[in-house]
């Protein structure tokens, strides 16, 4: 009798940890580097594959700009939700009838089981009439949706009617519909996105940035990355600085070179400019002690190779800055 107790109790100390293990697996891992900064609208899409990035790139995981759900995740149709299979057992019902098993597994492993032959037929009927009453509360709510559109279009008539007994001055075709995006209710306006084409200057200077930032971030000048990076990365970068000097080291990156460069996109936003390229660049990258000089980590002879995406942003009239960096995958 003890040992079943103990089983039993096992059994169900397992189930909690499984259940409360659901919540806990899927925090990120919050680290240094990754995909940070901000590209404009753009920002949590994915940018277009490259002959130099074919792989899938990292998502941005630290922005100041606000996901309004335009990325490509949720751009998918709406009616996808009303094209799952087993709407009820996806809904309300399967809710409760999922609630229903496994308060009768907990049972089961306190070892009340679902009260016998009796209890088995009452779960049962409880729950046939709980079906019943919410198939009955689902009919009665789709039947109203499908008064809503006449009702709504009859409202409309009397509005119209109502507005030509004013002044006249509303014309017939006056309604305009809203653009994607624009918002209703007040909302925002969509911003206006328009491709443009890139000069070799544009790409010269995307190139040379690259070695300016990283050499910048090696010497920790702040005033250089002032003038190189938005104030959006000039936080992330200076703040990984802040926990290189608390740690005692120092990363020094030296000898970068280009290896390979194309360009993803490029788009107008407003008065600002955008351009994600995709780069393939070697560097000496090595951590020092900063007392002593010593390396720490890495490899002072051997360059490494790195791919990422770097999209630099400009107002008209002022020179590109870097505003956003991502892994690429693979």
């Amino acid at each position: 009798m003890l040992n079943s107790k103990a089983g039993r109790g096992f059994a169900l100390m397992a189930a909690l940890f499984m259940a409360f293990s659901l919540f806990s697996v899927d925090y990120a891992e919050a680290r240094r580097g990754g995909s940070f900064g901000s590209r404009g609208t753009r920002t949590f899409q994915s940018a277009p594959p490259t002959r130099t990035a074919p792989q899938p790139t990292a998502p941005v995981e630290r922005s100041m700009t606000p996901n309004t759900g335009t990325n490509q995740a949720t751009r998918q149709p709406q009616a996808t939700q009303a094209q799952r299979p087993g709407g009820f057992m996806n809904g309300l019902g399967g809710s409760l009838m999922r609630g229903l098993l496994i308060g009768g597994l907990i049972g089961l492993l306190l070892g009340q089981g679902f009260g016998g032959l009796a209890g088995i037929f009452g779960f049962l009927i409880q729950a046939l009439l709980i079906v019943g009453a919410i198939m009955l509360v689902m009919r009665f709510l789709r039947s109203n949706r499908r008064q809503e559109p006449a009702m709504a279009g009859a409202n409309a008539g009397l509005g119209r009617s109502e507005a030509g007994q004013d002044d006249g001055r509303q014309k017939a075709g006056s309604f305009q519909i809203p653009r994607i995006g624009g918002g209703l209710g007040g909302g925002a306006p969509a911003v206006e996105e328009e491709e443009i084409e890139l000069s070799q200057d544009d790409l010269d200077t995307f190139q040379q940035r690259l070695t300016e930032v990283q050499e910048a971030f090696g010497r920790e000048d702040h005033t250089a990355l002032r003038r190189l990076v938005t104030p959006e990365m000039v936080s992330y970068l200076s703040e990984e600085l802040a926990d290189n000097a608390k740690n005692g080291v120092r990363n020094d990156v030296s000898d970068v070179h280009l290896v390979q460069a194309d360009i993803a996109e490029a788009w107008r936003e407003g008065d600002r400019d955008y351009a994600t390229a995709a780069l393939r660049y070697e560097s000496v990258d090595v951590m020092r002690d900063r007392a002593t000089g010593e390396v720490v980590d890495g490899d002072p002879e051997q360059a490494t190779e790195t791919t990422e995406l770097w999209t630099f942003t400009r107002r008209r009239g002022t020179d590109w800055q870097l505003s956003a960096i991502q892994e690429v995958q693979g």
